[in-house]
């Protein structure tokens, strides 16, 4: 089954650039797009159009978002069991170390900024997809779980599987890593 990544984008460009540099990096990533922090949301919780989404392994998350701000966003994955467990990385325009610092105290587990070129643009994708769905170990992908997201379940999520990975899922030196990792 396919990886499938929500990207939290509200430029058409920069889906456009994304969809474009995952296909020619990694064809079996799935991407989902959602345009603004509400519909996100709808879409991590299930709701409205979304009540078949698949949940994602990765989310790719604009701070700079209508409706609601991509730091809303963040706060309310972290703060949900059924959530927080999805790696959360933060792609954006912004340098601003005011937004980075922010970021990590809101548990994010990665912050990248995105590059004016494509070519460095897809550089940086294709380090995503190195390190993020192929390297690292993700959770345990609870799609047949049939609880409603943010309701509590009473029991810890599964253990840790490996995504089909060259290196067997684990974690290495590598300076592909696309950033920092939190340990949350």
């Amino acid at each position: 089954m396919p990886l499938q990544v929500l990207v939290v984008e509200d430029s058409r460009g920069d889906i456009r650039l994304t969809r474009e540099a995952f296909r020619d990096v990694n064809p079996f990533i799935h991407l989902e797009v959602a345009h603004d922090g509400v519909e996100a949301m709808a879409f991590l919780r299930r709701q409205g159009a979304h009540l078949h989404a698949a949940r994602p392994d990765l989310i790719l998350l604009d701070l700079n978002l209508p409706k609601m701000d991509g730091r809303q966003v963040l706060a309310l994955i972290k703060e949900d069991d059924s959530l927080k467990n999805i790696p959360t990385v933060i792609l954006t325009s912004s340098e601003a170390e005011a937004d980075v610092l922010k970021s990590y105290q809101l548990q994010a587990n990665c912050y990248l900024s995105k590059p004016m070129h494509f070519e460095a643009f897809h550089g940086l994708v294709k380090s995503i997809n190195d390190f993020w769905l192929t390297k690292v170990r993700l959770p345990e992908n609870d799609k047949g779980d049939e609880a409603e997201p943010g309701a509590q379940s009473g029991h810890e999520q599964g253990p840790k599987k490996s995504r089909g990975t060259k290196s067997g899922g684990t974690r290495g030196n590598d300076e592909n890593d696309g950033g920092r990792r939190n340990a949350h």
